[in-house]
């Protein structure tokens, strides 16, 4: 099996760099192929188109009403609103373009605590989420991670 994992966020931006992080950090997991997308997810359409992955994984901040460092997997649909990150083009036009090149798409979002501009790095809720993912991802046991199981409503 095929599997790549797009880390997404903007790492001067404290806990909007975990997607990056998260995908430093399984570089050396066997089967798995990372990507440190920054802010640009669009970016890599060219290497998914490539690639052709049986499993594409996409890691990024994501604001759910949760505790900081809560992970979840998200749906493909109404996930805009929720990124931390303020990215090039919407998530749903890019996953839109993605869907042709890979057999399964699994969004992941991990709440930050802070996503202030600052070079300090991860949050410590956040670190553990990031390391406890990457165990997750290492073990193949993705389907373990809890959905997303209402509607996120914003006042923005």
């Amino acid at each position: 099996m095929k599997r790549l994992l797009l880390g997404v966020g903007n790492r001067l931006s404290r806990d909007d760099g975990v997607g990056p992080a998260v995908a430093e950090r399984l570089t050396d997991a066997e089967g798995w192929q990372s990507i440190d997308c920054g802010i640009a997810l669009e970016n890599a359409s060219g290497i998914v188109s490539r690639e052709e992955p049986d499993l594409l994984v996409i890691v990024d901040a994501a604001r759910m009403g949760l505790q900081p460092g809560a992970v979840r997997t998200l749906p493909s649909r109404g996930t805009d609103r929720m990124l931390a990150s303020t990215h090039g083009l919407p998530l749903t036009f890019v996953l839109d373009r993605l869907r042709s090149s890979a057999e399964a798409i699994v969004l992941i979002g991990i709440e930050p605590k802070d996503t202030s501009f600052g070079e300090e790095g991860l949050t410590s809720p956040v670190a553990e989420a990031a390391e406890r993912l990457n165990a997750t991802l290492r073990s193949g046991s993705i389907d373990e991670i809890e959905s997303l199981a209402a509607p996120i409503t914003t006042d923005s």
